[in-house]
């Protein structure tokens, strides 16, 4: 690794920041590339010169998490006791007590399909619950609380396929117990919420009603897709190279401090993205500024890919795509200072070695 770190120098610098996070830094808020409007299109020139600059064309121009605001109107439940009643659902609990139905079960050892027993005494964990309204997402309400949200996904045992229901309550992190709605700055709290690619793949759907089912991706969706997306059914577990090049920053850990998630592969400006696997658009846009611009792509399965530092992004959120279907273009945005893709492959939200999963070349 020094010797190839030597031979590229410039190279691997760039892919330092922009394939990893140092453990103790947060990524810095970086401006998001206008977007054209349709009295004012943009030309190739004006493109090619955004794109020149590290700027990033293309992509969601709203994302679902900004769309529904929140209000930080948690209820403080203290500890207690709840005998089931016959007819009883945990949901039902849930509302009763004002704590989560999620947190109940993990209190109390309960597993799927929570069949309770009248007479059965359920421990009531005491914490802040919030009540998630209609297509608030779990990002919108992390923000919210000034808290981190995939904190509220482990203390609530939020899974696959991490969409919220209207009237569902979630447990807070610890430190938003003594934060009163009325006493915070909103505005400053937003201005330093940072976000991570485990978050936008977690948190990022808006709450459904009880009843309510998942948007089906399209192959060319007609307007944003602002909606829960439902997810691909099933992987083939079988990947392919999202772009030719040499790899010039590998998995793991690269330096005191730093791990890469993914691989960085070297590419020339322009150079076509395309889909590792068939799969669902996630997210598209440039909002976690280490990386630029941005894709996501839900297999299903619990395998995601991830595609930063691209120049242009040719697809948007909810959009059906095939392997080998091209998603964007490779560029310099986000922390890099020369063009290349930093290649992310993920399985229930753990990163994978992305070279244990691609052909050989």
């Amino acid at each position: 690794m020094g010797a190839l770190i030597h031979r590229i120098g410039p190279l691997v610098g760039a892919a330092l920041l922009g394939g990893c996070i140092p453990a103790a830094m947060s990524p810095t808020p970086r401006a998001t590339a206008p977007v054209a409007s349709a009295s004012a299109p943009s030309t190739a020139r004006d493109d090619f010169e955004r794109r020149s600059l590290g700027e990033v064309v293309g992509g969601d121009a709203r994302q679902t998490w900004t769309l529904k605001p929140v209000t930080a109107d948690a209820r403080a439940v203290t500890a207690g006791t709840y005998t089931v009643r016959p007819g009883d659902t945990l949901r039902a609990i849930g509302a009763m007590t004002g704590a989560g139905s999620e947190a109940i079960a993990m209190e109390n050892d309960l597993a799927p399909p929570y069949t309770l027993h009248p007479g059965q005494t359920l421990r009531v964990p005491a914490g802040l619950y919030h009540r998630v309204a209609a297509g608030e997402t779990g990002i919108g309400i992390a923000q919210a609380y000034g808290v981190d949200w995939g904190e509220v996904v482990t203390i609530n045992a939020l899974g696959e396929p991490y969409i919220l229901r209207v009237g569902q309550r979630l447990r807070l992190p610890a430190e938003a117990r003594a934060q009163s709605p009325r006493a915070v700055d909103v505005a400053a709290r937003a201005a330093s919420f940072t976000l991570d690619i485990d978050d936008i793949a977690t948190g990022s759907q808006p709450a459904l009603a009880e009843s309510g089912r998942p948007a089906a991706a399209s192959a060319v969706p007609k307007h944003p897709v602002t909606t829960a997306i439902a997810a691909p059914a099933a992987f083939s577990g079988r990947f392919r190279w999202p772009l030719a090049g040499p790899v010039i920053a590998r998995f793991g850990p690269l330096a005191p401090g730093k791990v890469n998630d993914g691989i960085n592969i070297a590419a020339a400006q322009g150079t076509p993205i395309h889909a590792a696997a068939d799969g669902v658009v996630a997210y598209a846009g440039d909002e976690i500024a280490v990386y630029g611009g941005l894709i996501l792509i839900d297999h299903g399965g619990g395998w995601m890919s991830a595609y930063g530092h691209a120049g242009e992004i040719a697809v948007q959120r909810g959009q059906a795509v095939k392997a080998g279907t091209v998603i964007g273009r490779a560029g310099a945005s986000g922390q890099v200072q020369s063009p290349q893709l930093h290649f992310q492959l993920r399985k229930n939200r753990l990163p994978v070695d992305p070279m244990k999963q691609l052909p050989p070349r």
